[in-house]
């Protein structure tokens, strides 16, 4: 019998390792990839949204975060999702509107009234129609992240009305309607990644760039820059996709677990973000840089060509802004 022991004890090891395996499967890890720094309050709203999943789940699965573009580029995290090889994205609408045409409208200037009327479009019917807007491609959005209102900053020259853009280098995001605006204005728009902006700022390459409250302060472009502008021109959320090639693989129960996390982390996410805001511009105050509050209607007037262009050549996506107006 001593002779079969080694024999008997490997193959209790292997059905040991085997059973544990087993176990092991029975956890589901969801790779969700990102290009934002982890002090941002978005990544914060993502963080929280992975804690909820894991406790309506029992921990049966797991979100695993990867920011700071550790996968890629905010396009190439989309062209990841389209293909099942990251499960989950957080990316700017202004730059998914690349890939879901429909989405270009939340990048049109002075769009919402107010805070009030954009946090009821989001949440509203035509919210709701919008994250789903992207199916056909692989893309379905789980929910908006509030990403504040976008202003301008600029090293050398304040802008005080729109003509202080004239001439201007102005960094924008690869999206066809922040080209727009900056034409619009009279600025040059000159599309440059986020990861290299701060470099660009530093030697000269732009003049300036467009963000919001604490995207100009986690990147640290105020240490590049001397001026910010709050026009406020565009509130462009953030939208947080899952991959069909993942969502269809869930099931009901699985599917729900997500939703639901994401629908309770959005909560949480706008709160931090009004205390990041105001946090944000106290801290670049106070490391000298000039915040200027402009006149809005002369910009507003100076981008109404844009609205009027889609109402003569496009009726159906002036119908979608139309429906947006709408909404109380």
């Amino acid at each position: 019998m001593t002779k079969y022991r080694p024999l008997l004890l490997s193959v209790f090891l292997t059905v040991w390792v085997f059973a544990g395996c087993s176990e092991i499967t029975d956890t589901r890890t969801i790779k969700l990839a990102h290009g934002l720094d982890v002090t941002h309050p978005v990544h914060k709203g993502m963080v929280r949204m992975a804690e909820l999943v894991d406790e309506k789940s029992n921990g049966k699965l797991q979100i695993d975060i990867y920011p700071s573009q550790q996968l890629g580029s905010e396009r190439e995290t989309l062209e990841l999702l389209q293909i099942g090889s990251v499960d989950m994205t957080k990316v700017s609408a202004a730059v998914l509107e690349n890939f879901v045409p429909e989405i270009r409208v939340f990048s049109l200037p002075y769009l919402f009234r107010n805070t009030e009327h954009y946090y009821n479009v989001l949440d509203g019917e035509v919210g709701r129609d919008l994250l789903l807007a992207g199916q056909d491609y692989w893309l379905r959005g789980l929910t908006y992240y509030d990403a504040g209102q976008r202003s301008f900053y600029t090293k050398e020259r304040p802008i005080r009305t729109p003509e202080d853009l004239e001439g201007l280098k102005i960094r924008v995001q690869e999206s066809p309607m922040a080209v727009s605006l900056i034409n619009a204005l009279g600025g040059s728009p000159t599309p440059i990644s986020w990861g290299e902006l701060y470099t660009a700022l530093q030697q000269g390459i732009v003049d300036g760039a467009e963000n919001n409250p604490p995207s100009f302060h986690s990147s640290r472009h105020y240490e590049v820059s001397n001026y910010f502008s709050l026009d406020e021109h565009s509130a462009i959320p953030d939208i947080l996709l899952v991959s069909t090639h993942l969502w269809n693989d869930l099931n009901e129960q699985e599917q729900q677990w997500v939703q639901e996390a994401a629908d309770s982390s959005k909560v949480y996410q706008r709160k931090i973000w009004a205390e990041a805001e105001e946090e944000a511009l106290e801290v670049v105050e106070e490391a000298g840089i000039e915040v200027i509050r402009p006149e809005k209607e002369p910009f507003r007037k100076k981008v109404e060509v844009i609205y009027d262009r889609y109402e003569n050549n496009e009726p159906e996506f002036y119908d979608l802004i139309e429906s947006i107006r709408a909404v109380k």
